[in-house]
């Protein structure tokens, strides 16, 4: 389908070079038009935006597993966080999905579940829905199948985990929560932390195993971040391997060392929102104002990027521009997505409006077609 065909009038309108007040935007066949087209659409009262880049969320696990053994209809739980997103101004949302020795909603067959569901709903969602796997890098076992499922769910996006306790399995001690966690996996206790010893004691082997999986993949075109990044050193190793994307950085000599190499820096918009990290983790909020940050991501919810940049908007850390920035343009540029994130001739009808006054989401339409609406504006694209 290409979309709707009219021009905005009225509203402002946050172009490449800046807010335009009072500003027009004619949309066609789903893209930003050269030109006025179809009947106008009065939205003075409203800000009309480029539509948000999510970059990694996993809040759609509420909506495909509400409880633990829930999980019903894979197709319709995505759907229903499509539906989420959409009411949240995203209109290109990076599904990350773990394939982890965790188990349940993090296993591997659990993560086959979500990537199936998806090939199937993608066709059908208007929100531009794009594939992620975390792998845990322990898991050598799994390496030769991982690269045939990359291709066979169409997964463009791969970030590497490592969520193993090592310090304690050093000292042979037991993790914390070790009993809980292996009854999520369904897996006795003793069985699970066996199995944790096991890929505990081969950590000799990951560096080379990760060195030529990675350049298969490199070579392969698929993108590449490493989580949780804790030393200059250690993103280093990764860009060595083509792994360009530092996502959620712990510490800021890890973003400083990611910066400094020209890697992408992906930080959570909860943080920002929070005020910190939940973790202790060093904040967003000091990375930003460094120039620490190239796109802001929902994490585990969903309104957070919008809410992360008007914040940072109104803190007057940055302007508008360049607050929308970190959740438009910046995570276009991350994933090399050149036919969005900004609200220029010839890119795509990505669009979020907000009402002016509260802030709040009043239609968010992805190429040109609608995925959310709400309240009076409705009555403005009707009339």
């Amino acid at each position: 389908m290409s979309g709707l065909e009219l021009t905005f009038e009225g509203a402002d309108v946050l172009r490449p070079g800046g807010l335009e007040a009072g500003g027009e935007l004619p949309i066609g066949g789903g893209l930003v038009a050269d030109g006025r087209v179809g009947r106008a659409v009065d939205l003075r009262g409203f800000l009309v935006l480029p539509g948000i880049i999510d970059l990694h969320g996993d809040g759609f696990e509420r909506h495909v597993a509400p409880r633990r053994g829930a999980m019903k209809d894979m197709e319709e739980g995505l759907l229903a966080a499509e539906a989420e997103v959409a009411a949240n101004g995203i209109t290109t949302a990076v599904m990350a999905q773990f394939w982890s020795w965790e188990g349940g909603l993090r296993g591997a067959e659990f993560a086959g579940q979500v990537m199936a569901g998806l090939q199937k709903v993608r066709c059908q969602a208007v929100t531009d829905l794009i594939p992620q796997l975390r792998f845990e890098t322990h898991q050598l076992e799994d390496y030769t199948v991982l690269q045939e499922k990359l291709t066979g769910w169409e997964v463009p996006y791969l970030v590497f985990n490592d969520h193993l306790p090592h310090d304690r399995l050093a000292e042979g001690r037991k993790p914390p929560r070790l009993t809980g966690q292996a009854l999520k996996a369904g897996r006795n206790p003793e069985v699970h932390f066996e199995m944790l010893k096991a890929m505990h004691a081969r950590s000799a082997e990951v560096p080379a195993a990760l060195d030529a999986l990675c350049a298969e993949l490199a070579g392969r075109g698929v993108a590449l971040g490493s989580h949780d990044d804790q030393t200059a050193g250690g993103r280093e190793t990764w860009r060595a391997r083509g792994v360009r994307i530092a996502e959620f950085p712990e510490t800021l000599e890890a973003a400083e060392a990611a910066r400094a190499g020209g890697d992408h820096i992906i930080l959570g918009s909860p943080n920002v929102v929070r005020g910190g990290s939940h973790k202790g983790n060093v904040s967003a909020l000091e990375l930003i104002a460094m120039g620490l940050c190239d796109a802001l991501a929902s994490d585990y919810h969903y309104p957070s990027p919008r809410r992360a940049a008007l914040m940072l908007e109104k803190s007057g850390l940055l302007d508008l521009a360049g607050a929308w920035a970190l959740v438009s343009s910046g995570p276009a540029q991350v994933l090399g997505l050149q036919d969005r994130g900004e609200l220029a001739a010839g890119k795509r009808a990505d669009i979020v409006v907000l009402d002016k006054a509260t802030k709040r989401v009043a239609a968010t339409l992805s190429s040109g077609r609608v995925s959310f609406m709400s309240g009076d504006i409705a009555a403005r694209f009707a009339s």
